[in-house]
């Protein structure tokens, strides 16, 4: 538990030489944070941490735990022992379609829903949203809606679709933190698809600019029929995953991977890869120079097709939940992006992908946990279970963190090899321990994230000169996911009523304590700050 406490002495006893510092402030300017375990530039360490309540940075960082009598009298001082200080998580992938579809989800519900996790930046996606962030006009009615209303601080992606290309530059001017377009219909009539012509013209205008080209991808082949609807009932998730093979992610990053030389110094980027057959595409085109990377979700890494229950839409997203067998290469893949797996990887990132939408829109039989009876009920079921007709997206903002640890120490503790179960196979030898673990999963939803989208610097550390998001971690704790551990605004998720490994007990973004679980009969305590959201929209704009 973390405790609070007030140095009392008239005396300032001289620290420890700080392992980085610039001049730190004098109460009541200043609040220090300490653990006997921390993460401090991806490594495992004890830390004291001063923040400046002034400019919520990081001004000094101890390696070892300082007293309250260290520091002058009144100095908020709170010791986490034994629980783990992280870097505020950085979520490069959310949904919270605002404005325009706020019953899906909203600024306000989807960042509560990432505080509880950890979350302290997320990065908005530029579809779902009525207008769509595709021009200058869109991008300023999406920051209207967002004002106030934010828990942790958000920063916005822009969209290319086709006949857009003359407002790319005006949304870098405006802060976006990158582009994503799709190369297959989105699911939105608002977001088409891009043709070869519209990618080309994407990338010549964006060739010298500040910022990443992301892109879904899925393709169709233009050179092979079309994937027909595959025989099988449509409730069936098999049917649903013969429709989106593998051959649609190779197809599109082929062509993406053809076009690259058009803009050798852009930064490309693959979302949500799902197919572990690509894996050897992008990684021989970064060792011949091309500026690609990728990221995987917390729902490849931790779901498999031959689990999901025949009806159970909650499981359906695109590109899809794959087999046990190729959950298992991407995890493989991680360990070659991790502390001490070396830098070779080709998926950098893991993100959430948390696309919401009402349970009505996923079609969810009777008897699937999330599905909302109405006076209808009854008049017509033939749509329900149904996988095509389904919204295509996974609810899980805010649960990341959880879901990755349990992964990784259920693995760790079944052994090398020995009772893996559910088709898993050993972790890399690079994550084989808590300890390097915890320093890869700061990388990946940490550092890395931050990288992509042109954070370094202030996101994804806890560094000096860094923004003070810390995420306190209980990586003992047990719980199962229940409606009101899901904070966003619709209670429709696969992983209701799993049980997860790794509790975040505090979230603080700049300085400022947001979250905190706990109180009476082990409930929560809530939100902070006087009960309103602290979160700044990130406008800047990107300069690497």
């Amino acid at each position: 538990m973390a405790t609070t406490t007030s140095s009392s002495t008239s005396t300032t006893p001289s620290p420890p030489t700080p392992a980085t510092t610039t001049n730190p402030p004098t109460p009541p300017h200043l609040t220090v944070h300490t653990s006997t375990r921390a993460i401090i530039s991806t490594r495992l360490t004890a830390a004291t941490i001063i923040i400046s309540s002034t400019t919520g940075k990081v001004t000094s960082v101890f390696h070892s735990v300082l007293p309250p009598t260290a520091f002058p009298p009144n100095t908020p001082y709170y010791d986490h022992s034994p629980h783990i200080l992280l870097p505020g998580l950085v979520d490069a992938h959310v949904h919270l379609n605002e404005p325009g579809r706020t019953e899906w989800e909203g600024f306000e519900t989807g960042t509560r829903a990432a505080a509880f996790g950890g979350v302290t930046t997320v990065i908005d996606m530029p579809l779902n949203a009525i207008p769509p962030t595709t021009t200058v006009a869109g991008l300023a009615e999406k920051v209207s809606a967002a004002r106030g209303k934010c828990w942790v601080d958000v920063g916005f992606y822009g969209g290319v679709i086709p006949g857009n290309v003359g407002e790319l530059k005006g949304l870098v001017e405006g802060g976006v933190r990158g582009f994503k377009g799709f190369l297959i219909e989105s699911g939105v009539e608002e977001f088409p698809a891009l043709s070869t012509p519209d990618i080309k013209a994407a990338m010549l205008e964006l060739a010298n600019t500040p910022t990443t080209l992301m892109f879904h991808a899925e393709m169709e082949s233009s050179t092979t029929t079309p994937t027909p609807t595959p025989p099988g009932p449509p409730t069936t998730y098999t049917t649903f995953l013969t429709s989106r093979p593998p051959t649609l992610e190779t197809t599109a990053i082929r062509t993406i991977l053809s076009l690259a030389p058009l803009a050798p110094n852009l930064p490309l980027h693959i979302v949500h890869l799902s197919a572990a057959t690509a894996i050897p595409l992008l990684r021989d085109a970064r060792r011949a120079g091309v500026k690609i990377t990728a990221e995987t979700c917390f729902h490849y890494l931790s779901l498999a097709a031959e689990e999901v229950a025949d009806g159970d839409t909650r499981h359906k997203c695109c590109p899809p939940i794959r087999e046990g067998a190729n959950r298992e290469a991407l995890w493989e893949e991680l360990g070659r992006c991790s502390v001490d797996g070396g830098d070779e990887g080709v998926i950098r990132t893991v993100v959430s992908d948390h696309s919401p939408c009402t349970p009505e829109l996923k079609v969810l039989p009777v008897g699937v946990p999330g599905r909302v009876e109405t006076k209808d009920d009854g008049d017509d079921d033939d749509d329900d279970g149904d996988f095509f007709k389904a919204w295509g997206g996974i609810s899980s903002v805010g649960l990341g963190l959880p879901i990755l640890w349990t992964e990784i120490r259920r693995r760790q503790e079944r052994g090398q090899g020995e009772g893996q179960g559910q088709g898993q196979t050993p972790l890399p030898p690079s994550l084989a321990t808590p300890t390097a673990a915890l320093e890869s999963i700061v990388q990946w939803c940490c550092t890395n994230t931050a990288a992509q989208v042109g954070l370094s610097g202030q996101k994804g550390d806890l560094s000096v000169g860094h923004d003070g998001d810390i995420c306190v971690f209980d990586d003992g704790a047990e719980w199962e996911v229940v409606p009101d551990t899901m904070l966003f605004r619709n209670k429709c998720s696969p992983y209701e009523g799993r049980r997860l490994r790794g509790m975040v007990v505090e979230t603080w973004v700049r300085g400022q304590r947001v979250f905190k679980r706990g109180g009476e009969g082990g409930g929560f305590a809530g939100f902070e700050v006087d009960g309103r959201p602290v979160g700044r929209l990130l406008l800047e704009k990107r300069v690497r």
